[in-house]
């Protein structure tokens, strides 16, 4: 049996980024003989200020949204981190296995400080990807699917789990990440340079939630390369290549069936379909997401169940993590 296990923070609002990378491959991996773990890492949020409410609401909505993409609790385990306290305890344990030089290496780290410098930089900002293999190794897993732009962390937490394994004999399955062929970095529609981001501009991307008419519009004003020719190059032609990988993320057509379809046709009606095509998607989702969001109570139960089947897995995990590096 397969472990597969992903999750998505609740900060900001769900972008159609999270959805084409994420969110509506996740579904796929249930059942077929695998075991899998869906959750919402809401302690990694803290590595920035958060008000309480919203972090709560943030946290109960992208739960919504994972049984609004299709997570199903009766085959999947969804639970909060939080909710399960070895995700910390485990943590701190491999914190020291883990060294700063490894740490200094995170791109997402470096890039911040570049940007704000380093010595401003909460400590937990730094450290969370020992957080986040944390997450990973507490439950045996096998496959995590993410984004480009989070393989490094599943790498360093290969590393500790091999480190710590040779220290200590076998405890930790060595995990693999795992990336659809398209759609795992969809970029910012007005700057295809810039993976798309819930902390940027509102016109860089689209949420979720985000109404038909505003994801028309978005998508009319998105930029796109030089000549008017609807077809992929990600080197040569950034902009349009965005827009067709959405346009097939929405789609599950080709680049091939993408560029036949607007042979001889320009940007404009392209971006015009995509705005329809994703919109109409959307509005979809927004309906069941609404069903699942309004009945909380529901929604808690489940979390508090899947929280409660985990912490089964997680605490066997540690007392086993314990046990060989001799804490009682």
């Amino acid at each position: 049996m397969k472990t597969i296990l992903s999750g998505l923070k609740p900060t900001g609002e769900m972008t159609i980024g999270n959805y084409i990378g994420a969110m509506k491959h996740w579904p796929l991996t249930q059942g077929k003989g695998n075991k899998t773990i869906f959750f919402v890492p809401n302690a990694h949020a803290l590595t920035a200020r958060q008000d309480p409410k919203e972090i709560r609401k943030r946290t109960l909505d992208l739960a919504a949204w994972l049984l609004t993409v299709g997570i199903d609790p009766k085959e999947s385990t969804i639970l909060i981190q939080s909710m399960v306290s070895a995700h910390s305890e485990l943590f701190w344990i491999l914190d020291n296995y883990v060294t700063m030089g490894e740490l200094n290496r995170m791109t997402q780290f470096k890039d911040k400080s570049k940007k704000l410098g380093p010595e401003g930089q909460l400590v937990g900002l730094y450290s969370y990807p020992v957080l986040m293999a944390a997450d990973i190794l507490l439950y045996d897993s096998n496959e995590v699917p993410v984004g480009e732009d989070q393989i490094q962390h599943v790498e360093l937490t290969r590393d500790i789990a091999n480190r710590f394994n040779k220290l200590y004999g076998d405890t930790f399955v060595l995990p693999k990440a795992t990336v659809p062929k398209y759609g795992a970095r969809i970029m910012s529609l007005d700057e295809p340079s810039v993976k798309m981001s819930k902390s940027d501009h509102p016109d860089s991307y689209i949420a979720l939630g985000e109404d038909k008419d505003s994801v028309i519009k978005k998508f009319k004003r998105a930029v796109t390369d030089s000549d008017s020719v609807v077809s992929y190059d990600k080197a040569a032609k950034p902009a349009i290549s965005n827009l067709i990988e959405i346009y097939i993320g929405f789609t599950d057509k080709s680049i091939e069936e993408v560029e036949v379809l607007y042979e001889g046709k320009r940007y404009g009606e392209f971006k015009q379909d995509l705005g329809i095509i994703v919109s109409d998607k959307l509005a979809e989702l927004q309906h069941k997401f609404e069903d699942y969001r309004a009945d909380e109570a529901s929604l808690i139960e489940i979390l508090e169940q899947g929280s409660a089947k985990a912490r089964q897995i997680a605490d066997k995990k540690i007392i086993e993590v314990k046990s060989k590096i001799g804490l009682l």
